[in-house]
């Protein structure tokens, strides 16, 4: 892709992030290259694309000798200014020009969305001739799995062709010889958990947006770099979608339980209403007889006086003849409100 207002490089820059976060994300791959040095000391590798050269300082800091191919001279200017081995080119013609078993280690970052699917095969195929026996083909792209990446994100960057479903690229080098590949999703965000409420960004956002195809040529000792390969990373949209049909799940059964709870406790309430209900009636049926007998009538006047009593001494004199005073007119203005003649 010709860049040469400097359109790209200005892009990449705001869009994919500081040098040091590219730099903390490479990290991952940090015992993959260990593992490499350890099995070839003067490990060389190719790191295809190599854009601002954050993978190649990387590939310096573990002690493998790397070499990076770019089309864009805007690109190429930082790695220059780090004195990285770059140049300026095709990275197939230069793999194409390099003899069988010659590098440990062949990467692509970000390299093979840009290629028409024919040049993704050719990059796998020439790789698996290239690389020395158990070396590594690492290829790291967007993750279309992420809703938001396949529909939104990826369609930023002018010179994609096409996403690339992640079963689909790990299918390319175990096709073309290599003894394996894993598929690893990558930097999912930590804001979304397990165990969240049910949100739709659970699924729309929760998956990795990256992930990379990890290849090995057949040589050495497969088992112990299996070891590394052990743990599965990062969220597929499989994991997102049965997560948050988790969470609605586990939702739903909260609000059965509780709706359940609000049940058996207004069982409890209806049954004691009933039972002092009966109560009620009960001694409604014992008072009857004592308000209606003569005894009860006989000593009426003594009950009132006796409220008197307590009325007077609660309000004092003053007050209970005010309220008595009050009780008089007003039953003389009900009796006064009839119809005139």
């Amino acid at each position: 892709m010709s860049d040469s207002d400097g359109f790209y490089r200005a892009f990449e820059d705001r869009e994919r992030g500081s040098r040091e976060l590219v730099l903390g994300r490479l990290e991952v791959y940090r015992p993959l290259l260990e593992h490499l040095v350890g099995l070839y000391p003067s490990a060389k590798g190719l790191d295809v694309g190599c854009g601002r050269g954050e993978w190649l300082q990387l590939l310096q800091s573990v002690g493998i000798q790397g070499h990076g191919v770019d089309l864009d001279a805007g690109m190429l200017a930082a790695c220059q200014a780090a004195n990285f081995s770059v140049e300026q080119g095709d990275a197939l013609d230069w793999l194409a020009a390099q003899p069988d078993n010659s590098l440990a280690l062949i990467s692509a970052f970000h390299v093979v969305e840009h290629l028409p699917f024919a040049l993704v095969r050719q990059l796998v195929a020439e790789a698996h001739r290239v690389l020395l026996p158990g070396g590594l083909l690492i290829m790291e792209t967007p993750n279309p799995e992420n809703l938001s990446v396949g529909a939104h994100t990826f369609y930023m960057d002018p010179s994609h062709e096409r996403p690339l479903p992640p079963r689909l690229l790990q299918f390319v080098p175990e096709f073309m010889g290599f003894e394996r590949s894993w598929l690893w999703r990558l930097q999912e965000s930590e804001l979304v958990r397990p165990g969240d409420e049910p949100l739709l960004g659970n699924v729309l956002l929760a998956v990795s947006p990256d992930y990379a195809v990890i290849a090995r040529k057949a040589g050495g000792n497969l088992a112990e770099f299996e070891q590394l390969m052990a743990a599965p990373r990062g969220r597929g949209l499989e994991w997102a979608c049965a997560e948050y049909d988790a969470q609605l799940l586990r939702r739903h059964q909260t609000v059965v339980e509780q709706t359940q709870g609000l049940a058996q406790r207004l069982a409890l309430l209806e049954s004691r209403v009933e039972r002092l209900e009966h109560e009620l009636v009960r001694h409604q049926h014992e008072l009857d007889p004592i308000t209606g007998s003569m005894g009860w009538l006989l000593i009426l006047p003594f009950r009132w006086a006796g409220l008197q009593w307590r009325l007077l001494r609660k309000h004092g004199v003053r007050e209970r003849v005010k309220a008595l005073l009050g009780k008089v007119r007003a039953s003389r203005n009900s009796g006064n409100s009839g119809p005139q003649p």
